[in-house]
């Protein structure tokens, strides 16, 4: 808050905390931590995004996770249920399947989502890593319009995960840099545009939930990169969470307790 931000994305793992029985019952002391992190963010006057952040597994089994997302969601919600419009439900980060079977799962999980929470506002996103180009096979209730659609953004791939392990086609890049040359712009409006022409024709709001470069890119490249998405998210009225604090798109050096000052001031310009 200090710093300038004023939501927090708080990334749950609840499949980890499972009981292990039929009715997939979560153990406490995930809640204990949850209502730590919401309340901590609340006392700070921050906006809470509590995202389900299990699409590892899920993508592997989308049909197969589906009773334990919704039994899950089920717990988080009714133990939420009392918290301020100011903390958000995301029913699944990047739902990387099919549109149809995304579909059918969203829309079950907002049926037991409404029943506990009928006021919350809902985030929902796109399929295979909440791409833009995947705005068009998204199908909502279309008489709820508390409801915000997430779209990420790491274009152009290669530049924001070069020597990534976890990225088999650019692990092994690297010197890869973003300058914002005119091509380089041209791709980001052009990208963004589409999003934008959508959120108007639909008259559904946008959150831009993930954007970030791996740190192995160089840091005034990182820089220029991350301020003008921001920026562009900002012309267009779209929210926006950075990916991510600590680790390899850090934000905040969690060992030194220390902003890491170039990115920070990438996402929160100091005023002159």
């Amino acid at each position: 808050k200090e710093a300038g931000f004023n939501n927090v994305r708080i990334v749950i793992s609840p499949f980890r905390f499972s009981m292990n029985d039929s009715a997939f019952t979560i153990n406490p002391k995930f809640f204990t931590t949850l209502d730590w992190a919401i309340k901590t963010s609340l006392k700070n006057k921050l906006m809470v995004i509590v995202d389900f952040h299990e699409h590892n597994a899920m993508q592997k089994d989308p049909l197969g996770t589906k009773p334990k997302l919704l039994a899950m969601w089920k717990q988080i919600a009714e133990h939420c249920k009392d918290y301020p419009k100011e903390v958000l439900f995301e029913i699944a980060n990047e739902p990387n399947m099919k549109p149809e079977i995304w579909n059918s799962i969203h829309a079950e999980a907002y049926k037991i989502l409404r029943k506990s929470n009928p006021k919350r506002t809902l985030i929902i996103g796109t399929i295979n890593g909440n791409q833009i180009k995947h705005l068009q096979d998204l199908t909502l209730p279309e008489e709820d319009r508390n409801i915000i659609v997430a779209i990420h953004y790491y274009s152009p791939i290669h530049f924001t995960h070069q020597g990534a392990p976890w990225s088999v086609k650019n692990k092994d890049l690297s010197g890869i840099t973003w300058t914002e040359t005119a091509s380089e712009i041209k791709a980001v409006n052009n990208d963004f545009e589409i999003a934008q022409n959508w959120s108007k024709k639909y008259n559904r709001p946008l959150t831009l939930g993930e954007f970030g470069a791996y740190e192995k890119a160089d840091m005034a490249s990182r820089v220029k990169w991350t301020n003008y998405v921001a920026r562009q998210a900002e012309r267009n009225k779209w929210s926006w969470s950075y990916w991510q604090f600590d680790s390899d798109f850090i934000l905040y050096d969690m060992d030194k307790q220390s902003w890491v000052e170039p990115i920070k001031n990438a996402l929160i310009p100091m005023k002159k």
